[in-house]
């Protein structure tokens, strides 16, 4: 039997109708994640609407359990950092 090994972190990003406007905050994931040879680390997953729009654009962290609000380029970068 083979196994399948998937990344042990994950990032889940909000993409209601207000979080999914910022689509640059996904990009800029993506990028530091590419950037940090990360890709095997780390899996990037969109959700529906979180409830949270008036912290947007919101994202939760995994293994660490931590959401994120007004999460702008700059805290995308010291998110990836963190993890």
């Amino acid at each position: 039997m083979s196994t399948v090994e998937f990344p042990k972190k994950a990032l889940f990003i909000c993409n209601g109708s207000k979080c999914g406007k910022h689509k640059e905050i996904k990009k800029q994931f993506k990028s530091s994640i590419k950037e940090g040879g990360l890709h095997k680390t780390i899996e990037i997953f969109k959700i529906e609407c979180s409830g949270r729009c008036k912290y947007a654009p919101i994202v939760y962290a995994q293994p660490q359990n931590n959401w994120y609000e007004n999460v702008d380029l700059e805290k995308a970068k010291k998110i990836i950092e963190k993890m």
